[in-house]
């Protein structure tokens, strides 16, 4: 007879079982494999190259929500939820595997030792909070200057600023003359985006003129027209077929119907605004890199003697929570007081608003994952190097050539200065990763295994 006495005494022989089968494989694979570690500069190059991709699109994402008409705040707090989520599998997976060491605890062991490591966690989180106002600011600039533009002027700011930081925190294990020399192209690169972005407003106001010969005329009707009325009757265009036929990217009857339909109205603003919440973005930027290297390498020794560094798991784990923690506390209150004369809006509404969620969730995911990536490549070839990932307007403007058309039906010497500013980023890109070098193996992470 099967009774409640027979019942349990099975479970416990079950529950004993899979306890020494956990334990075994545990055994097993602790002696053998250690923390994931990038060492070599093949993997800390090709890490950067995934981060190039993944930090490149999903601006791309921001960008296109908002020319649907999302509202920003509830792209980004969306966003931000799947960038924790990001770091929190970094942690919990290649932090966690094989036994932890006093030397290198791995995350969840390290994560209780706050005590000791209080002064890196600081800098790891002050890195987040910088990187969070960046990313911030990169959302509203995108709408001003747009998405190719943006990104030249964040990524070459961090560049010059947060490489040079990083160099000298690195204690100079990149190649100088090659570092510096890259350095150089993304000043170039700055100054041709610039004249970029002044080559092509001048076209876009010279297509938006050709409506009725006043760019002011076509700017007051923009504002107040709604989306409904049909653009194509103010002026007799050349297609003549009704509103609902779709505008050819480039035409001045695209940019009209993109205007009514976007969250961020930016006619009749100036596009100063646009590149000081750039460069203010780019500044932001070039501050979480340098800070993130000193939580992990604690180059100003203040840690106390005989405590361990903070692995580069745990670090991009504080440095993601405050990250997420100022986007809720700053989007939040965004909310009920916009900026940019944004609609006001509420929780209650952003939860409802499933319209692009998918896309902004995947967006956190993407920067996550490539924030982990460059910071995986930095620990092992320096930061300095790892910066080559701020190329990504290489990235950034083949999206925005082929999802938003920006650019089409522009001048031929708008042309000639988009090519050469990619041309000079190609340039800095490998200048940037020839520079690599190799971190001491007292400092870097290591994805070793034994000898059997």
């Amino acid at each position: 007879m099967f009774n409640n006495g027979n019942f349990l005494f099975l479970l416990d022989v079950i529950g004993q079982v899979i306890e020494k089968f956990k334990n075994l494989i545990s055994d097993y694979l602790g002696s053998r494999l250690q923390m994931y570690l990038v060492e070599s500069k093949a993997g800390a190059i090709a890490c950067m190259l995934l981060s190039l991709f993944c930090l490149g699109t999903w601006p791309a994402i921001f960008a296109f929500l908002e020319r649907r008409g999302r509202l920003p705040q509830h792209t980004y707090l969306d966003y931000s939820v799947t960038n924790l989520l990001a770091a929190s599998f970094f942690a919990l997976t290649f932090g966690q595997i094989g036994n932890s060491t006093p030397d290198t605890p791995n995350f969840l062991n390290q994560l209780f030792q706050l005590s000791d490591n209080w002064p890196s966690v600081m800098f790891a989180m002050a890195g987040g909070l910088m990187l969070s106002l960046g990313n911030l600011c990169t959302q509203y600039a995108l709408a001003f200057v747009g998405l190719s533009v943006t990104e030249v002027i964040t990524g070459s700011t961090t560049v010059v600023i947060g490489t040079t930081l990083n160099y000298f925190l690195d204690d100079k294990i990149n190649k100088a003359e090659i570092l510096f020399s890259g350095v150089c192209c993304f000043l170039i690169a700055v100054c041709l985006a610039s004249a970029v972005h002044s080559s092509n407003a001048a076209d876009n106001r010279e297509k938006l003129n050709s409506l009725c010969g006043d760019y002011k005329l076509v700017v007051e009707y923009a504002l107040c027209v709604s989306s409904s009325i049909s653009i194509i009757h103010m002026q007799d265009l050349e297609n003549e077929k009704g509103s609902s036929e779709k505008a050819n990217f480039g035409t001045a009857d695209f940019l009209l119907k993109l205007e009514n339909k976007r969250a961020i109205k930016v006619f009749g603003k100036s596009t100063l605004i646009g590149l000081v919440i750039a460069l203010f973005a780019g500044i932001c930027f070039s501050m979480f890199s340098p800070a993130f290297n000193l939580a992990t390498n604690d180059q100003w020794h203040t840690l106390k003697i005989g405590a361990a560094k903070l692995v580069v798991y745990t670090t991009f784990f504080w440095f993601s929570v405050s990250c997420f923690v100022l986007a809720i506390i700053l989007n939040v209150a965004f909310l009920y007081n916009p900026v940019l004369s944004l609609p006001k809006s509420s929780l209650r509404t952003y939860i409802k608003d499933h319209n692009g969620r998918g896309w902004a969730l995947l967006a956190g995911l993407l920067c996550g994952i490539g924030n982990g990536l460059q910071f995986m490549g930095g620990e092992a070839a320096g930061y300095a190097a790892a910066d080559a990932v701020q190329a990504m307007p290489l990235v950034s403007t083949f999206w925005g050539i082929l999802l938003f058309g920006e650019f089409r039906r522009s001048s031929r010497q708008t042309y000639v200065y988009l090519v050469s500013m990619l041309l000079m980023f190609m340039v800095a890109v490998a200048f940037l990763m020839a520079s690599a070098g190799h971190r001491d193996e007292h400092t870097a992470l290591k994805f070793l295994f034994d000898n059997i």
